[in-house]
């Protein structure tokens, strides 16, 4: 029915094809309203590529030959395709194998053959490779060493073991074609063997496939693991359930294998395996001593299928083409793995400041006085808000960069007026370019020949919000540069500096395209096909748009300006470099509040942690219980935005009982006085990885009841959050791990995981639990404001929380919240906070900001957990005059005021 509809629509009068168009919303409006359609996707039964490699041993035996280091350590050769029905004929040698290490402690596994597509854009240009040394040589397996590995090779058949300790011989961390289903099919050439045979249909599409089956299968083991987590996007549980059972005489399925497929999907259901907007193929796999990660640089559709053993965890991944490209992370603690991919991928940009405040959006803001209500309604009701989002319906008939003139006739204005006030605005620039002469994007593009081309070498022509539409071939450099240019205000006109820009639909999605995006056999830059570069052709329109936004004001693309701020919807590994994501189009029910928690933990430890859900859901209507909890849960999102569909009621916090509105506020306001630890913890991550939202086992590596947690989280090392997830309730089963104190935020209490680890603990719609870990020191801001510029000369309270041996650390920093000036210039400020000995002291370790001490005063110092009361506090650099020490069960809680110390200066204060 889709595919007709486009066919028809090209045909006939004028007034025909406006009233296809007509029945065509029609129908994709009634598809939103239907919900998921789990027909309408393809599964591996309806993949050929899958049915022939899922859990099949391949025909033939894959043998390593010729093993030799070259001049850059790396060791390569060739892997045969041997028959051994044949008393072992060898059928080709055209397979190269490689093994790369890399001073992270990475290893680097690929075999490849000439002319097949390798991913471009998502490795960092300067990995740092170290030798892998020969240890020993056997006719039938060498051993190699890099750093503290070994990396044993056995040659025929083929099989990679990595040992993360060489004095651990006896267990690999990590083995490569364990259950033998490595398969690699020969690229064949166009037109050999009869490229008709090939065709696939699904549905009313047909897939012409001219080179022929190029599938493969990789198959890795992680020994004595139970746990795996990662191949986000899917709603479904954080550590991924088995997709089959293996037992000695067969095998069960469970349920399908996950799929690496980035697709619209309207309304997905919050507890299904399928794959939705985006893809990163990286798994971490978790057993107490060792957690290792295993990274398959692949863009073509992939499933991938987990299977439990007494022996560990086993994975088969199966791809439609492309190489293998496969990095073995090998840890041994989950922050040592975090660090190995963002070694190999990149950390997360450093956001611009602002982005980590309250975002409101819906479907839409209708004019600009619209607009203005709801920022003035803000500040009238002192909720902190930082941006105000603009959907599709601010255009000219969903010409992206153009402004409904009727309704924005001064979007200058409408944004300068934000911009006084600290606010940002945030307007959506979508893929498909409306086919329209008129339209200068397309006319420039078309002119060019910047779009992807059907299989014939014409323009791909399909259908989206404005009708017909053009997709630009993002795998172009050239087309990526010259998107970039149209960010400039003088092309974009209407747009100014305080504009920053959200990518929606970018999978790609196509209404009339089989499952609602582009044909595999569609052509890209040097004649690629779609199907090598689907799942990052998000990432890379995504990164082409942040590149115009970083070097908006500059034609030449050669000086930038300030970080970027560009929410994707589709992404891949890489999108952590680019800017945030978001999890799609979620519903108001308490399901999908639930589930939201391990979308998030997976994202980030798959290395893309600058992530959210839409608060409130995007579908439906919550009621006054379920929009506050997913507030008060939705703070502690990396980023934090509300947004709404377009049929859906109007849901600003001001529209609900004051009782409501008061605990919404109350919850934005904590994330406010939160940011100074916010934007510390994304520095941490945009360093090392580190995620922000982090699972409970990323601190606890070795508690294994938390491996499978996904009821509570970490956010950043010190903050534990206990959300409420279910209606109506009463109180939340409160775990504590490790042995550590753990604090009330908002009380008195301190709870001692060693001796009640869980805690049934009673709530009211004011708040839910979060717990600061003993041992930590966390920076705050502690006075309402209306958004984060705003907040920019607030002074700091210091808050230190004990642990048992009355010890704690803590780390801050801050740059000037915008430029690039902290890595191209170094100004910014970073120091360490200790409290030892009944010491405290801040250990500056850089400091150089553009930013006077009145930007970094203390004006409060709270030390709690102590053992005995304090009588008197001695500092370096001030005398400490005003300050009251209280008992608190048994303990003594400190409180300095107006301290007269800066951030910016190392100072000690003796207690």
């Amino acid at each position: 029915m889709k595919g007709t509809r486009a066919e028809d629509g090209m045909k006939g009068t004028r007034a025909t094809r406006v009233v296809l168009f007509l029945l065509f919303v029609l129908l994709c409006c009634t598809k939103a309203a239907s919900g998921f359609k789990e027909n309408e996707f393809k599964t591996c039964a309806k993949s050929s590529f899958c049915q022939r490699l899922r859990s099949v041993p391949p025909e033939h035996k894959y043998v390593i030959e010729s093993l030799e280091a070259d001049d850059s350590g790396a060791v390569r050769g060739k892997v045969s395709v041997v028959d051994e029905d044949a008393e072992d004929e060898t059928l080709h040698k055209d397979i190269d194998f490689a093994l790369l290490a890399y001073e992270s402690g990475v290893l680097r596994l690929k075999v490849s053959q000439p002319g097949r597509f390798e991913v471009p854009e998502v490795l960092l240009d300067d990995l740092k490779q170290v030798p892998l040394t020969s240890q020993s040589k056997a006719s039938a397996q060498e051993i190699f060493q890099f750093q503290n590995s070994l990396v044993v090779v056995t040659l025929s058949p083929m099989k990679v073991e990595v040992y993360g300790d060489k004095s651990k011989i006896t267990t690999p961390t990590v083995v490569f074609n364990e259950n033998s289903l490595f398969n690699f099919e020969r690229q064949v050439k166009p037109g050999e063997n009869g490229s008709s045979e090939w065709a696939e249909t699904f549905l009313s599409h047909s897939d012409t496939r001219k080179n022929g089956p190029m599938g493969l299968s990789i198959d890795v083991h992680f020994p004595g693991a139970n746990h795996v987590f990662g191949i986000p996007e899917r709603a479904t549980r954080f550590s991924l359930p088995p997709t089959k059972e293996v037992h000695a005489n067969g095998e069960k399925v469970l349920h399908e294998p996950y799929r690496l497929y980035n697709l619209d999907v309207f309304e997905y259901l919050h507890d299904h395996p399928f794959g939705l907007y985006g893809s990163i193929p990286f798994l971490t796999a978790k057993k107490v001593g060792s957690t290792t990660g295993a990274f398959w640089l692949n863009a073509a559709e992939m499933y991938v299928d987990i299977w439990k053993t007494d022996k560990g965890t086993s994975t088969q991944w199966v791809s439609e083409s492309g190489i293998v490209d496969l990095f073995f992370f090998i840890g041994p603690e989950p922050k040592d793995v975090a660090r190995q991919y963002s070694s190999m991928t990149g950390g997360t940009q450093m956001p611009q400041l602002f982005s980590l405040g309250y975002h409101q959006c819906r479907w839409n803001y209708k004019d600009e006085e619209d607009v203005a209500t709801v920022d003035s309604n803000f500040d009238h009701f002192g909720i902190p808000c930082d941006v105000i989002w603009l959907d599709i319906e601010h255009t000219d008939g969903k010409r992206y960069m153009t402004w409904d003139k009727a309704h924005f006739p001064t979007p200058e204005n409408m944004q300068n007026s934000l911009a006084e006030k600290g606010r940002k605005m945030v307007a959506i620039v979508d893929p498909h370019i409306k086919k329209d002469d008129s339209y200068h994007i397309f006319k420039e593009a078309q002119g060019k020949s910047y779009f992807v081309r059907n299989k014939d070498g014409t323009d791909f022509d399909g259908w989206c919000w404005p009708g017909s539409s053009m997709y630009l071939d993002m795998l172009n450099p050239e087309i990526r540069k010259w998107w970039a240019t149209k960010f400039v205000p003088e092309v974009f006109k209407g747009s100014t500096e305080s504009l920053y820009i959200w990518n929606d639909m970018n999978e790609p999605s196509v209404f009339n395209g089989p499952e609602i995006t582009m044909h595999k056999d569609n052509l890209h830059y040097n004649d690629i096909e779609h199907r090598d570069v689907h799942n990052i052709y998000g990432y890379l329109y995504h990164m082409a748009t942040a590149e115009g936004l970083v070097y908006r004001g500059d034609k030449s693309l050669a000086k930038p300006s300030d970080r970027a701020f560009v929410l994707s919807r589709a992404f891949f590994s890489g999108s952590q470099r680019v800017g945030p994501v978001w999890t799609g189009d979620n519903t108001a029910d308490w399901n999908h509040l639930k589930v939201s928690i391990p979308m998030c933990l997976t994202l980030g430890v798959s290395g893309l942690t600058f992530s959210g859900a839409d608060v409130g859901g995007f579908f439906g209507n919550p009621n006054s219980e379920l929009l506050t909890r997913w507030y008060q849960l939705g703070i502690f999102y990396p980023f934090f935005r509300a947004h709404a569909h377009i049929d859906t009621k109007r849901r600003e916090p001001w529209l609900f009982e004051e009782s409501v509105m008061s605990n919404i506020r109350s919850a934005i306001q904590l994330r406010y006085n939160l940011m100074p630890y916010i934007y510390t913890l994304f520095h941490m991550a945009h360093k090392d990885g580190a995620p922000v939202m982090r699972p409970i086992w990323y601190e606890f590596p070795e508690q294994e009841d938390t491996f499978s947690s996904e009821d509570a989280f970490l956010f950043g090392p010190s903050l534990l959050v206990s959300p409420v997830l279910e209606e109506g309730a009463k109180a939340v089963n409160v775990l504590f791990p490790g042995k550590d104190l753990w604090y009330d935020l908002f009380g008195d209490k301190v709870y001692d995981a060693e001796k009640t680890p869980r805690v049934p603990m009673p709530v009211t719609m004011e708040s839910i639990p979060v717990h600061v870990r003993g041992g930590s020191i966390i920076p705050r801001r502690m006075r309402p404001r209306r958004n984060t510029e705003a907040m920019k000369k607030d002074p700091f309270t210091i808050v230190v929380a004990l642990d048992k041996n009355q010890e704690a650390r803590g780390s801050f920093y801050l740059d000037d919240g915008s430029s690039f000036d902290f890595q191209q210039k170094r100004k910014f400020l970073s120091s360490t906070f200790v409290f030892k000995n009944y010491r405290l002291e801040n250990d500056v370790y850089h400091n150089a900001l553009y930013f006077t001490n009145e930007f970094t005063k203390v004006e409060k110092i709270i030390v709690r957990g102590l053992k005995r009361k304090v009588g008197k506090v001695d500092g370096n650099m001030t005398k400490i005059k005003d300050f009251s020490c209280t008992q608190e069960g048994g303990t003594w809680t400190l409180v300095i005021k107006k301290p007269d110390l800066s951030l910016t200066e190392n100072w000690s204060l003796k207690l």
